[in-house]
């Protein structure tokens, strides 16, 4: 090899040697930058609305509360609550019920941060219909059925929570006692929402059979036309737990 060849060829190495060096501080880079896949998909809370379409729930009163949701999703009291913990989002799917195994995931796990996310899922609730009609008042069922669904979020929480509402005691399957210590024990709340609208006592069972866990609590809609205001303010002291 010729004196001019040994010298081109030992640039040409050496500009190589220093694109590997380029690449690999680029990949390095972009490694650092780029979160991770669990942190693309972290909330601070999991959420599992659950909605009472039992016989006493008619189309008008089950309107009412779907109507409560949407618009509390579309609220700006609600984004900002989300937005207040350190992942500044939630992840939230919602579900019908009525007896032991009559329950209906209508609207799938979705990851809540921003207006359009809070709007796309406001959405989901108002397009999905009403799936069960009767079969008693199973909160122990919804319990047992919501608490199956946190292991199918694709969201990893801090929290899991189950939003129970409802216009009855439980009237069918098990005890709601034992659905709830069985769903505590594995580490996820029960908040509820009573009706009053037929049992005017509701909230004394809700506060001793239903919730459960940390934080624990109870607001009240004296009948379904207060449904939306007691919904807002459900779900803005739930997330907004995430800051304590």
């Amino acid at each position: 090899m010729s004196q001019v060849e040994l010298r081109v060829t030992r640039k040409l190495r050496s500009q190589r040697a220093a694109i590997r060096r380029l690449a690999g501080l680029a990949l390095l880079f972009l490694s650092a930058a780029a979160p991770s896949a669990a942190a693309q998909t972290a909330a601070d809370l999991a959420l599992v609305l659950a909605v009472d379409a039992s016989g006493s729930v008619d189309q008008i009163r089950f309107e009412l509360q779907k109507r409560g949701y949407v618009a509390a999703f579309r609220h700006a009291r609600v984004l900002q609550a989300i937005r207040s913990g350190p992942n500044r989002a939630i992840a939230v799917t919602m579900v019908q019920w009525t007896g032991p195994a009559l329950q209906v995931q209508v609207v799938g796990w979705g990851l809540v941060g921003d207006e359009e996310s809070a709007a796309t899922f406001a959405a989901a609730i108002e397009r999905a219909p009403r799936e069960l009609f009767g079969g008693g008042t199973s909160i122990s069922g919804a319990i047992d059925y919501a608490a199956t669904l946190f292991a199918t979020s694709p969201f990893q929480a801090s929290r899991r929570v189950i939003d129970i509402s409802g216009d009855g005691a439980n009237n069918r399957g098990r005890s709601v006692t034992l659905a709830r210590d069985a769903a505590l024990a594995a580490g996820i709340g029960i908040n509820g929402l009573p009706i009053l609208a037929l049992e005017p006592d509701l909230d004394r069972y809700y506060y001793e059979n239903v919730i459960g866990g940390p934080g624990a609590f109870v607001i009240v809609a004296q009948n379904y036309d207060t449904f939306a205001d007691a919904i807002l303010k459900k779900l803005i002291a739930e997330i907004a737990a995430n800051e304590r």
